[in-house]
Order: structure tokens, then sequence, then C-alpha cells
């Protein structure tokens, strides 16, 4: 099996195993304080309240513990993991959304 293909099937199931932390945090994404990233992590929209990065800060933890171990299974980089993830996130964001794409630049889905 390609590194790609592992790669992809590890990051779908981190896709499936994130609804554990999804109501805080699609709570967040509607009142526009936080949005996905291209990266993979969860970023805070600009004006959005301190409690935001706090949000932010735990879901990307668990998120790079999360794309460590998958990175570990599948022979590659966290980065890589977390790419693929962020790829697949951002293309899920419900319209409304905020996400930040690679040129870090924040918009509206």
């Amino acid at each position: 099996m390609s590194s790609l293909l592992r790669i992809a099937i590890a990051a779908a199931a981190l896709l499936v195993a994130a609804p554990a932390l999804a109501s805080p945090l699609d709570d967040a994404k509607r009142a526009s304080h936080v949005g996905e990233q291209a990266d993979g992590y969860v970023g805070v929209v600009p004006g959005a309240p301190a409690s935001a990065r706090a949000l932010a800060d735990r879901i990307n933890a668990e998120r790079a513990e999360r794309y460590g171990e998958i990175a570990a299974k599948t022979g590659t980089s966290p980065t890589a993991v977390a790419a693929l993830a962020g790829q697949k996130l951002v293309q899920r964001a419900s319209p409304g959304e905020w996400i930040r794409d690679a040129d870090g630049e924040w918009r509206q889905q």
C-alpha cells in the first residue's frame, strides 16, 4: 500500500474520531471564533474572544498527538498527515464557517 494511501486512510479515521470534540468546536465555528486551517489545525479568527484561543490550543494539542500516532503507523511525518487532514477539513467546512488557506488568508466559506 502506498504511503499516500495509508495517510489518506489514517486521516479519514481521524475525521471520524473528531466528533468527540465536535460540540464545543462546532459552537465556536458557528460563532465565527475559530476556523479550520490548511495545516490541519484550528485557528482563531481575528476578533475572537480569548476563550477561543484556549479551545483552539486544546483541540490542536489533541490533533498533534493523533497526527503523530498516524504518522508513526504509516511511516510518514506528522506534518504530512496534518496537511492531508487540513485539506479535507477545509473542504468539509460548512457555508458561513471561516477557513484559513495555505497563504494564511482567512475567508468565509
